[in-house]
């Protein structure tokens, strides 16, 4: 009988990966359609078309019945994680990597930038308890040292100090970003990264616009528009859902390839060059990777008694009986009880299994 635990758990992977190859391909596309366009101005614009894409999705899944059941809508208790979420990946990281990136060197600021992947994971093991073990560690290593391979172009100038701890900051901030996302990962990731689009969007435009920049022609904004909404608002889609079956390190491990997949394009459609950096980054990353995807956590456990609301089938996890009111069909949202169950199986820190070790 196949597990609970690793058939959510594969649906989490595909999630993360495709994430991160949208992601990825954003930046080469983004590159390609407008080389003149100011890198904060083109950050905001793509935040913006990513959150304006998918608030007309969620306007148009609303009007049709019984599409937006199938999601658990955010929450009151949900506002404050989501607030601090959005307030430290949407405003402080983006303020913080614009001020750095004013004076520290290309190559500087892409390595710091890899501290992203490794701070969230020592946030969620050591802060918010997420369980690892050597084998998730060492793959976490083996994938950020490919994406350090990946950026490295010879011996990194430091420049002003103050710049470089800024653009540190701005990885950290992102890292609690993504673990405050994960507590409210049971709900409508469609909603959620829908307001993150917007207030990130809404502050780098703003930034951008008052730093000088000038807004591009209605065609490059429109294409500006679909390549944020495809790698921005889709994948953070895809990255909240991973969150709900991975929990936080494995799925900003399988996310940290988005550089490699952006790199790949680029030395195959824009003409950029094959380094060694690339081919040693790409050993390390598939290495981690395998590392990550080949691991089976299983042990006896005891889930505690708890309510929430998230998308279900009544599987080993879901007993519970359906009021009068409740959305029928295999696959629903609606609030339900956890009775206190103890049991083993194969699983992940997905929002089932967030208990001790």
């Amino acid at each position: 009988m196949k597990s609970f635990g690793h058939t959510t758990g594969w649906r989490g992977v595909a999630a993360a990966l495709l994430a991160a190859v949208l992601f990825g391909v954003s930046t080469p596309l983004a590159k390609a359609v407008s080389p003149r366009v100011d890198p904060v101005l083109m950050a905001g614009l793509l935040y913006l078309g990513s959150g304006l894409g998918l608030g007309a999705f969620a306007w148009l899944r609303a009007r049709r019945k019984g599409i937006a059941s199938r999601e658990a809508a955010l929450t009151r208790k949900d506002v404050p994680w989501l607030a601090a979420a959005i307030l430290a990946g949407g405003v402080v990281g983006p303020v913080l990597l614009m001020w750095g990136l004013a004076k520290t060197p290309a190559a500087s600021a892409s390595l710091l930038l890899n501290l992203e992947g490794v701070l969230t994971a020592l946030l969620a093991w050591f802060v918010f308890r997420e369980n690892f073990d050597a084998r998730i560690a060492l793959g976490m290593v083996l994938i950020a040292g490919g994406g350090i391979c990946l950026t490295w172009m010879g011996r990194p100038e430091a420049g002003v100090p103050w710049r470089a701890l800024a653009i540190a900051g701005a990885s950290f901030a992102w890292a609690v970003d993504n673990n405050l996302t994960r507590k409210v990962s049971a709900s409508d990731p469609v909603q959620i990264a829908m307001l993150k689009g917007l207030v990130a969007g809404s502050v780098t435009t703003a930034l951008g616009l008052a730093l000088g920049s000038k807004l591009p022609g209605a065609l490059v904004l429109l294409a500006v528009g679909v390549i944020g909404l495809c790698g921005y608002g889709l994948s953070l889609t895809l990255f909240v859902l991973a969150l709900r079956h991975l929990g936080t390190a494995r799925t900003g491990a399988y996310f940290s390839i988005a550089p490699f997949v952006g790199a790949a394009l680029s030395i195959l459609f824009l003409g950029d060059r094959l380094t060694l950096g690339f081919g040693i980054a790409a050993m390390f990353m598939g290495a981690g990777v395998w590392l990550h995807l080949t691991e089976r956590h299983k042990h006896e456990h005891r889930h505690e008694l708890t309510e929430h609301d998230h998308p279900h089938s009544h599987d080993e996890h879901h007993h519970h009986s359906h009021a009068a009111n409740n959305p029928p069909g295999e696959l629903h949202a609606h609030s339900h009880r956890h009775e206190e169950l103890p049991h083993m199986h194969a699983h992940y820190p997905d929002i089932h299994h967030r208990h001790g070790h």
